[in-house]
């Protein structure tokens, strides 16, 4: 057995011999002649990292200016409204529900006349519809409801103008309108 052991062992070693001397052969000149030249190249250049621009910090400053997207109010009609009164909000009546949004959430959406009382139909930004009428308080500035129209709600809105100054600032709903497509 011993005979048998050891003519294994050199029958598995020839033949791994054998194929260590196949892999060693190369079978891709064209392979072999691209990497040498690769190799010959000169190393290549790496820029440098460029320099960190500091961030410059924006500060917004037109918040309290005309929103671009509503008709411009004449200065006149403001100018005059401040000479008229000195005005202030009343910090001590309870705030109504429409106070809570931003005048320009609120959409009139329609009207209706029940009892004699004209009351307009406005949309939150919930997309809820609220009924209004003239002397109701709507909008983040005091707005405070001074004529209603089937077209349109004017209101009036107190906001800021520096410390314990506040300046009267109009401000018109018009009811939105849907097209409609006839086919």
């Amino acid at each position: 057995m011993t005979n048998l052991n050891m003519y294994f062992r050199v029958g598995t070693l020839s033949a791994m011999a054998l194929v260590l001397a196949a892999c060693s052969g190369s079978s891709y000149p064209d392979l072999d002649k691209y990497m040498a030249d690769v190799k010959a190249r000169p190393a290549g250049h790496i820029q440098p990292i460029p320099a960190f621009t500091a961030y410059k910090s924006f500060a917004y400053s037109a918040a309290g200016l005309r929103n671009p997207f509503q008709p411009p109010v004449e200065v006149k009609e403001i100018t005059r409204l401040q000479r008229l009164v000195k005005v202030k909000p009343d910090f001590n009546r309870p705030k109504e529900f429409l106070e809570q949004f931003n005048i320009d959430a609120l959409t009139m959406v329609g009207t209706v006349q029940m009892e004699g009382t004209l009351w307009a139909l406005v949309q939150d930004s919930e997309n809820s519809v609220h009924r209004i009428k003239m002397g109701n308080y709507l909008g983040k500035n005091h707005g405070h409801v001074v004529e209603l129209t089937e077209n349109y709600v004017s209101v009036i809105e107190i906001v800021s103008n520096g410390p314990d100054e506040w300046v009267e600032r109009p401000h018109k709903l018009p009811l939105k309108t849907v097209e409609t497509k006839v086919k």
